[in-house]
């Protein structure tokens, strides 16, 4: 699909990468957002209570979110139009971002999220002048912990409980 079909479509793009759009998070996407958060074998990976959202929650947190002008994005397959998932900036402190990102099932294992996470890296250092990022990953999530490796993260010790990893990357 072309740039424009996009933007024709509503969308307001941020950035992008070689086959990923990076869009200001949609209500039109609610549906998408609630069939990832509430697959389990996705939800075990994000949450240590996972539980299963409402239509009307996923569109609370959607319009909070746009409210508070949050960092987060969803992504879109150039190729398609279709969602891939969603990547965030969740707090910044001390010029250090903390990542987050979730890819929904039917577009894992297309090196995605490699290829999401260094364009959101290359975003907060041209476009926002962050020094770094890190993040939290449960140890037991070993595709994710390979994708951040593999986007450059190193790890760096337990993350917020016992049963995380934190993981950093400076510029």
């Amino acid at each position: 699909m072309e740039k424009t079909d996009f933007i024709n479509d509503g969308y307001e793009i941020v950035f992008e990468s070689a086959n990923i759009y990076y869009i200001k998070l949609s209500e039109r996407l609610v549906d998408d957002y609630l069939t990832m958060v509430n697959d389990i074998n996705i939800a075990d990976k994000i949450s240590h209570n996972p539980r299963t959202y409402t239509y009307e929650q996923e569109m609370d947190w959607v319009r909070a979110k746009l409210e508070e002008k949050a960092l987060c994005y969803s992504m879109l397959e150039k190729a398609t139009g279709e969602y891939i998932g969603n990547i965030e900036i969740m707090e910044i402190k001390d010029n250090i971002g903390e990542l987050g990102i979730t890819i929904t099932a039917s577009k894992q294992d297309r090196h995605y999220g490699a290829e999401a996470i260094k364009a959101l890296l290359k975003y907060a250092y041209e476009e926002l002048s962050l020094d770094g990022m890190e993040l939290n990953v449960y140890e037991t999530n070993s595709k994710a912990i390979h994708c951040y490796e593999k986007a450059g993260f190193i790890r760096d010790g337990e993350g917020k409980t016992k049963d995380d990893i934190h993981m950093r990357i400076s510029r």
